[in-house]
């Protein structure tokens, strides 16, 4: 009998050791594996790709991404997010569950991801849970992190859920390279040229004359994009039976997301800089 095929969302494990362990393992066994990394497919980011691959931004430079919204505590209106995301003894706290996700965006879309500096916080420290009792809120709610990834290329992103939302979307992400720049979104991607790029002057005495949203043009839908993970699925069913030999969104490839989150989470502790090795199994 064949062994049996893995996939499954990520996180993999709440450590380093035991993500390694269960790709380790799932190699070891023949076992064909992935997990879910669905932002990879999602209609916004696959603009993106196609405009970073099109050569149109040029060399890439900084990436900017802010990701969040406001999370209410849970007394003045329920709260949109399990109270569990706010225990550190149930696995909560943003920096474990984002930068799992950051990883695969930054490693696919921009360069692999080789050093991060993060700084978590907990900005609201009493919450509600779903029968209206105040509990402790002890997990991060927030971080701010800055990577530094291959080629050069600087990235910051913030994800918050003690932030109110004054963006395109709840997760944009600004690419700015020396030939354009690109500000992505969950469904929409907007570009800028270099001969297109406005040139303003600082004078804080007046008002600003450039409108910048004006500035920018939207890429637009030239296929159909299906749910993300509904399509990742389908290239794994495709793996499974031997159509695609190779799925890159495998149980290693989880284990990084994993990697980075404790990376985050220990150079917030020792308040440094934390490299990333290369990961093998």
């Amino acid at each position: 009998m064949s062994p049996v095929p893995i996939y499954c969302e990520k996180p993999t494990a709440d450590n380093l050791e035991d993500a390694l362990d269960l790709a380790r393992l799932a190699k070891q066994a023949g076992v064909r594996n992935g997990a879910v990394q669905d932002k990879l497919f999602l209609p916004g980011f696959r603009k993106l790709k196609m405009a970073i691959d099109s050569g149109f931004l040029g060399k890439l430079l900084s990436v900017r991404g802010e990701f969040g919204y406001w999370v209410f505590e849970g007394d003045l209106q329920p709260a949109q997010r399990p109270s569990w995301n706010y225990k550190k003894a149930d696995g909560g706290g943003i920096i474990l569950d984002m930068l799992c996700h950051w990883r695969y965006l930054l490693d696919n879309l921009f360069g692999e991801t080789q050093s991060v500096s993060c700084l978590g916080a907990t900005h609201i420290p009493m919450r509600y849970d779903e029968q209206g009792n105040p509990y402790q809120a002890d997990a991060d709610d927030a971080a701010y992190a800055t990577f530094q990834l291959e080629g050069g290329v600087i990235a910051q992103i913030n994800s918050s859920w003690a932030t109110r939302v004054r963006r395109d979307d709840l997760v944009t992400f600004h690419v700015d390279g020396t030939h354009g720049s690109a500000v992505a979104g969950l469904t929409k991607c907007w570009t800028q040229s270099r001969v297109n790029t406005p040139k303003p002057v600082w004078n804080p005495d007046t008002p600003q004359p450039i409108n910048f949203f004006e500035g920018w043009e939207e890429i637009p839908d030239t296929q159909d994009y299906p749910n993300g993970f509904r399509a990742q699925w389908e290239l794994f069913l495709r793996h499974v039976i031997g159509e695609l030999p190779e799925f890159p969104w495998s149980l290693l490839s989880a284990a990084k997301g994993v990697q980075l989150a404790e990376a985050g989470l220990q150079s917030w502790a020792e308040r440094r800089w934390i490299d990333l090795p290369k990961l093998e199994v």
